[in-house]
């Protein structure tokens, strides 16, 4: 049995489903709304490569160290991104959560902040673990940003640690959060949901 088992999250209007070749146009779609694929300090596909990332994605999940999700919108049935599970540890209850984007246009809304918390809950809360990690670029602020807002405490710097697509070699930024801090961050997650936008 697979420490992550395949499961749908949803609240807030999202919901998050095993990421499957169904969600190829829909992502295609996602990553062209602002033509994502040029940021230089993520992953998103390029549009004739989306089938590719997603049969990647299906066999890291058969090897066991990345689940990856597709991002929907429950009203409207589109596809607004996608975000994984990855650098599964079973004997140390340890995960990270990355390979995510979303759609420009959902971009600083509650999308991200819901997604974090359903794959955070679903983390310490049923698979018992005792942390869960995030990895980002150095030079990706916005990504940083985003991590800190979550609550994620920074542990340090990995220098030299990987390949960008251009070829460039980056840092890479660790963050971090522990099961004793997740019951915080929770409260401060659902409270900032509540606010109006």
């Amino acid at each position: 049995m697979a420490f992550v088992e395949p499961i749908t999250l949803s609240q807030g209007g999202l919901r998050l489903v095993p990421l499957a070749l169904e969600h190829e146009e829909g992502l295609r779609q996602a990553a062209a709304d602002g033509a994502l694929w040029n940021i230089r300090v993520t992953s998103v596909p390029e549009p004739q490569d989306t089938r590719k990332y997603i049969e990647d994605a299906l066999a890291m999940r058969e090897a066991g160290n990345r689940f990856a999700f597709c991002v929907v919108d429950e009203a409207s049935g589109r596809v607004l991104g996608s975000s994984s599970y990855h650098d599964i540890l079973p004997a140390v209850k340890r995960l990270e959560i990355g390979y995510t984007w979303y759609a420009k246009s959902v971009q600083r809304s509650h999308v991200n902040t819901t997604c974090k918390l359903l794959l955070m809950t679903h983390a310490f809360e049923s698979l018992g673990c005792y942390v869960v990690g995030w990895r980002t670029d150095n030079f990706n602020f916005a990504s940083q940003a985003a991590i800190e807002r979550l609550g994620a405490r920074k542990d340090g710097i990995i220098r030299g640690h990987a390949l960008r697509r251009d070829g460039t070699i980056r840092d890479t930024v660790m963050y971090s959060l522990r099961s004793g801090e997740w019951s915080e961050v929770k409260a401060q997650l659902l409270h900032s949901l509540s606010k109006p936008r």
